[in-house]
């Protein structure tokens, strides 16, 4: 399976960084190097004898005990093999007053191959010692490779108690040579490391010397100040290389394009970004958001306008102090221009190559006499997507076992056989990890006559031939009596009869249990972390689709005639342990007020009362037949809109509603 590819063939995260820090520096230079090179690499742990009694946030700290230099290093070195020696390619370790440049350090280790035995780093002559050995400074940082890691590990012991040294570095040094036979070295298969020794009172952005420029590593840091400094300085010659090589691309592209066969008129704007999304249909057409400094014209909960806040005002605060900032670059010094007012904004996200602007901005133009002239400007500009980031998410399985939760009203009696029928074929028979348990809701007034006819008995008697055919099966039910069967208070009772760590999926009469669908609910169910809500795909009405014409077959035409209902949050999957704790905050919040349940379903739980991730997402495994369902007008009037939309929109698309009536009139004219 493609989650497991990396585990199952052996493959190693590339780069582990240790920071070799000390009681008295953890809370200033540690933190320094954390605020300025941590996040750019992949894994960093900081490696101290004695610990404070307070770790900077962020940080994640391993104590030895002993601040002796050689006992911190031998602890580290044996720590790094024992807990990350089979996980990463290289091991880069650094001490805290050293700036190193993370992207380049992160670049050189690409270079370079896994095979062989790698000491690399700033070389020095043992002092006294033989003149063809070396060992890597420690204040320049140096990099083992895993082979020399392994090879090094056995003979840790064998160097602690034989080799006498002052310097950690040295000690680590003389135990790889004299074990190994392997001297550090500054360059290796045509990559050099690079190193700059600070002086005192060095101003970073006066050094201009070209050794300085390419340095991977800069030594001694001082103090947190300078660390900073060094690092806005070396991430300011980044950006300003990155601006270059993008203005050379960019050149070449335009060179090129005149030679293929669309020639100049294939050239796109922005030059080297992915051209517009071209729509095949209207359907496609990527609408554009109205906006002006003050008001969004395209709203989340659909209304038609709402107050530009937050990101969004962020983002177009952006974006009109680029636009002003790219026109002044291009005229100036001729003209020098400002803004006077935002006359019109229009924004909308493609999926190819990011958000695209067109502003139309009223600027007041100065020339260099100083005569000023207001002008209308339009400004196109496009913010586009940058580099995809994996988010890390804790570890799930497809072994979990699903609780699948049906309330049942006496409107839902006609279709309970076939929900039964699909859960026996699909789950019970194919020994799927899953359990049912019935919710009847009865109307007070069935609730009373229940002991002469029970409206469920029927279904009771199902749920008795099924344990009959599937004996190590159980299908409880739970009886609950009221007129507005709200799903929050549906849910407390189910809650409270089913262990914290049970995974519940909450179904629908009509929905269709397969395995296929099961498994997704438990892969995007992450107890602490997120709750998933799918979009069911609702099948439209066959008699107005099909008008009386053989129904497609579901095999060649699937998921053709429907549509996923965004109105219905009727399914969910979540934990029980997640359930109870956003409920809680909820119990809070509402104190005695038990009716504004009822205008509550489980989703606005979650999406109000819990700090999880809500997953939102149309599931094409989940496939309801046509029904035309129950609203009941006692919920409250959001609820009872939606179900009604739901209804509507479920009947057929509009050409089918069009042919519907054409024909309707066609008769009637007749």
């Amino acid at each position: 399976r493609t989650r497991y590819i990396q585990t199952e063939l052996g493959f190693h995260e590339r780069l582990f960084v240790a920071v070799l820090t000390s009681k008295a520096t953890l809370n200033t230079l540690a933190v320094a190097v954390n605020k300025t090179v941590a996040h750019h690499f992949p894994r960093l742990l900081y490696f101290t004898g004695l610990r404070s009694a307070k770790v900077p946030h962020g940080m994640v700290l391993v104590a030895h005990g002993d601040e002796r230099p050689i006992w911190l290093m031998y602890e580290t070195v044996h720590y790094i093999h024992q807990h990350f020696g089979s996980d990463y390619d290289w091991f880069y370790i650094m001490q805290d007053d050293t700036y190193a440049q993370a992207e380049q350090v992160r670049a050189l280790v690409t270079h370079l191959s896994i095979n062989q035995d790698v000491y690399l780093g700033r070389a020095e002559e043992f002092i006294g010692g033989d003149e063809q050995a070396r060992y890597c400074h420690g204040g320049f940082g140096y990099l083992i490779s895993r082979s020399l890691l392994l090879k090094l590990h056995p003979h840790l012991d064998s160097c602690r108690n034989e080799i006498l040294s002052v310097r950690p570095d040295e000690w680590l040094g003389r135990c790889i040579i004299d074990f190994l036979g392997i001297t550090c070295v500054s360059q290796l298969q045509g990559q050099h490391y690079h190193t700059y020794e600070l002086a005192k009172n060095t101003e970073p952005e006066k050094e201009e010397e070209e050794e300085f420029q390419a340095a991977l590593a800069v030594h001694p840091v001082s103090d947190m100040t300078l660390m900073y400094r060094l690092h806005k300085h070396f991430s300011r010659i980044q950006l300003d290389r990155a601006y270059q090589e993008i203005q050379d691309l960019q050149m070449q592209i335009r060179n090129l394009t005149s030679l293929t066969p669309a020639g100049e008129a294939g050239l796109t704007w922005p030059v080297g970004i992915n051209a517009p999304f071209l729509p095949k249909s209207r359907f496609e057409v990527i609408s554009w958001d109205y906006f002006t400094e003050q008001h969004l014209f395209s709203c989340p909960d659909g209304s038609p306008k709402c107050e530009l806040s937050g990101a969004s005002k962020a983002d177009v605060s952006e974006i009109i102090e680029s636009a002003l900032e790219q026109l002044n670059s291009r005229y100036q010094p001729l003209l020098r221009f400002s803004k006077r007012q935002l006359l019109n904004g229009y924004r909308r996200f493609d999926p190819t190559r990011g958000m695209e602007y067109t502003l139309d901005l009223l600027l007041e133009a100065v020339t260099q006499k100083g005569h000023s002239h207001v002008l209308a400007k339009r400004v196109s500009l496009v913010r586009p997507l940058s580099k995809v980031e994996i988010i890390p998410m804790p570890y799930v399985t497809e072994a979990t076992r699903v609780q699948l939760v049906l309330p049942l009203t006496v409107q839902d009696l006609d279709f309970v056989a076939n929900f039964l029928d699909m859960f026996a074929m699909n789950t019970l028979d194919t020994h799927d990890n899953a359990l049912l348990t019935l919710l009847f809701i009865y109307h007070p007034y069935d609730a009373q006559r229940v002991s002469q006819v029970d409206v469920f008995a029927g279904v009771k008697a199902m749920v008795g031939e099924l344990e009959k055919r599937y004996t190590e099966v159980k299908i409880p039910w739970i009886s609950v009596k009221t007129e507005v069967p709200s799903q929050v208070k549906l849910m407390d009772i189910v809650s409270k009869k089913h262990p914290v760590d049970t995974l519940f999926f909450l179904a629908s009469v009509w929905t269709e249990i397969n395995m296929e669908f099961l498994n997704r609910c438990r892969m995007n169910t992450i107890s602490n972390w997120q709750v998933f809500f799918p979009v069911h795909f609702q099948e439209f009405n066959p008699a107005l689709v099909y008008r009386g014409e053989q129904t497609a077959s579901s095999s060649t035409d699937f998921l053709r005639d429907g549509h996923f209902d965004r109105h219905s949050f009727a399914e969910a999957c979540f934990y029980n342990s997640d359930y109870m704790t956003a409920r809680t905050k909820l119990a809070a919040d509402i104190l005695d007020r038990d009716e504004v349940l009822e205008s509550m379903e489980v989703f606005d739980v979650f999406l109000h009362y819990s700090g999880l991730h809500i997953f939102r997402a149309v599931e094409p495994g989940l496939v309801q037949k046509y029904a035309l369902r129950s609203c009941n007008p006692r919920l409250s009037e959001e609820l009872y809109h939606r179900c009604v939309l739901s209804n509507l929109e479920g009947l057929a698309s509009r050409s089918h509603l069009a042919m519907a009536l054409f024909e309707q009139e066609q008769a009637n004219s007749t």
